[in-house]
């Protein structure tokens, strides 16, 4: 059974955040799939994980394309057709509680300074949390990520 780990987002921009998160998924060996609610969103978020060190090179694509089921680490608004164990949502993309029964991890991303985005999270974390879903939520604020709560 899995479990969603909310991120709070409010000292660093989401492609920061994601492609921390997405390196820390990739060295688990995990097949992730970002799942957004705009494509044009997802091309932008394309591009600038491209832009990442060298070193952190994530290897990704955009779904569409001929090879989506080979991609460790598909964009996508929809379901993930590369065999994902984790599912990191952003703006406000739906997950649910049988999604995150069925997967090893499902990470929801949201801003922080956004209060229309901030509303999104808490009626996720609520709508999951009385599903029966497990859910953790992790915050920023300090300056680390620290755990605040947990169902």
């Amino acid at each position: 059974m899995g479990v969603a780990y909310f991120y709070h987002l409010t000292r660093r921009p989401l492609e920061e955040t994601l492609a921390m998160l997405l390196s820390k998924a990739m060295g688990a060996g995990w097949r992730v799939a970002v799942r957004g609610t705009d494509a044009a969103r997802l091309a932008w978020l394309d591009e600038r994980l491209w832009l990442g060190a060298e070193d952190d090179f994530l290897p990704h694509g955009l779904a569409g394309g001929a090879h989506d089921a080979d991609q460790p680490v598909l964009l996508t608004t929809g379901e993930a057709a590369n065999n994902a164990v984790c599912v990191m949502s952003v703006d406000g993309a739906v997950v649910s509680a049988e999604e995150i029964a069925a997967l090893t991890r499902v990470c929801v991303l949201f801003d922080g300074n956004d209060p229309e985005a901030l509303d999104v999270a808490r009626g996720q974390w609520k709508a999951l949390k009385d599903a029966g879903a497990s859910a953790q939520y992790w915050s920023e604020e300090s300056g680390k990520w620290e755990m605040k709560a947990q169902t």
